[in-house]
């Protein structure tokens, strides 16, 4: 039986993204149709475009790197942003895996899944980019230390801003909070 792997690559139920050095080389239709872009207007183009803003994009990329290097892994949930269409600029929650085929150049190759969580978790409330980062790690259960551990940031910090998620989202514990961001 003859495999046709583009085939497969192609049509595969997850977004599928080969990289070189942070960049797009190529994608599958399910991550076109996710991003609201042609595998055109995708390949060759920095990650940076599917990120909303410069910091986050830097961020998630220097704190994959120690990771990568260790474990030749990475995964996180985080908000995207879709490339064009009518919903051009829109927001929505994504679960990025990612393995580099380089462990001591992380970022020089790698092949990357991307799931889109916005029809269980919708984005409602507009948050920062650091706020986007210490819910995240909420919603994993992590406690205040853990986060700032992971974010390299002091755990107080983090409880400022867990504070800043409770209010935005009218949560009166930090249960309620996580359950109101698992609800969007």
């Amino acid at each position: 039986m003859n495999v046709d792997y583009q085939l497969a690559f192609d049509l595969a139920p997850v977004g599928l993204v080969l990289s070189r050095n942070r960049s797009i080389v190529n994608c599958n239709q399910h991550v076109c149709e996710m991003f609201g872009a042609t595998r055109e207007q995708l390949a060759g183009e920095s990650f940076l475009i599917l990120y909303p803003s410069v910091e986050e994009y830097e961020r998630i990329g220097a704190r994959m790197i120690p990771i990568l290097n260790e474990t030749g892994m990475y995964s996180d949930d985080r908000i995207m942003k879709r490339v064009d269409g009518r919903n051009k600029n829109a927001t929505f929650w994504c679960h990025v895996t990612g393995r580099a085929l380089n462990r001591s150049a992380p970022h020089e190759a790698g092949i990357w899944t991307f799931e889109d969580l916005s029809a269980r978790r919708p984005v409602t409330v507009a948050l920062t980019a650091r706020e986007r980062e210490v819910a995240a790690h909420l919603m994993k259960g992590l406690t205040s230390k853990e986060i700032g551990r992971a974010l390299v940031i002091s755990h107080r910090t983090v409880e400022i801003y867990r504070a800043r998620l409770m209010r935005k989202y009218r949560a009166s514990t930090a249960a309620d909070l996580v359950h109101r961001l698992l609800a969007g």
